[in-house]
């Protein structure tokens, strides 16, 4: 069963990557450049309000009326309030490898996520492209930072 669910999961990444390569480009600001998961209007995050994670403890879509630029990308945000805590420490708030599924860096591949399956590990928020492969993910979220992370220095380079 679990040899079955790890086929599906990864029909499931593949099927996410091809997607992503429309959506995850480079985001440039000023002499640092990073990938962000931003779509064809260069929004981030599909437009979710990344803020509303940590403060409501789920997700919520943001507003164009309430947008800011960090990083080369547009943020948007369901408040005016939310906005302003990501412009004093946009680190804070901004999701681990730019928004990009957790477990696709994890797998050294950038997937585009579903922002409806995030967890928050050691105050930093993660996305994952689907809310089963959160679940994978969740196991051992740890390791698979850890190892996330060893793919995202390579992979953003």
């Amino acid at each position: 069963m679990a040899s079955s669910r790890r086929k599906v999961l990864i029909s499931g990444v593949a099927a996410a990557l091809s997607v992503c390569l429309q959506f995850g480009r480079e985001a440039s600001g000023g002499n640092d450049r990073r990938r962000f998961s931003i779509d064809s209007d260069n929004v981030a995050i599909q437009g979710y309000d990344t803020v509303s994670y940590f403060i409501d403890g789920k997700p919520a879509k943001g507003s164009p009326d309430f947008n800011f630029e960090w990083q080369g990308a547009e943020w948007r945000f369901a408040s005016a309030a939310h906005r302003d805590l990501f412009s004093k420490q946009p680190e804070s708030y901004a999701p681990r490898f730019g928004g990009f599924c957790a477990g696709g860096i994890a797998d050294g591949i950038f997937a585009r996520p579903n922002p409806e399956a995030w967890a928050i590990v050691d105050g930093k928020l993660y996305l994952n492209s689907s809310k089963d492969g959160l679940v994978d993910w969740q196991r051992d979220p740890l390791t698979n930072i850890v190892k996330a992370q060893e793919r995202w220095d390579a992979l953003s380079q």
